[in-house]
């Protein structure tokens, strides 16, 4: 997947990854994304972010992550 709504520039918010060069880092987009159900709550308390910016960000953050298998705390089973 091509990422052109994401950019990463080491004068801005310290090189994280951000939405068109906002200075929404990836990270908070994946975080708001889970404090917002809601999508149109979401839209109505950040209406600079769009669909699209909110879609890119969460296959960046998925894409940036690793498959190793990991013990949860308090579980005896392994989770991939």
């Amino acid at each position: 997947m091509k990422f052109d709504r994401i950019t990463s520039d080491p004068a801005r918010m310290n090189g994280q990854p951000c939405v068109r060069n906002l200075r929404m880092t990836v990270r908070r987009v994946v975080e708001l994304v889970a404090t917002y159900p809601d999508r149109a709550e979401l839209h109505q308390e950040f209406p600079e972010l769009d669909d699209a910016d909110i879609q890119q960000a969460l296959a960046y953050a998925a894409a940036s992550l690793d498959d190793r298998v990991l013990e949860l705390a308090g579980n005896n089973e392994t989770a991939a």
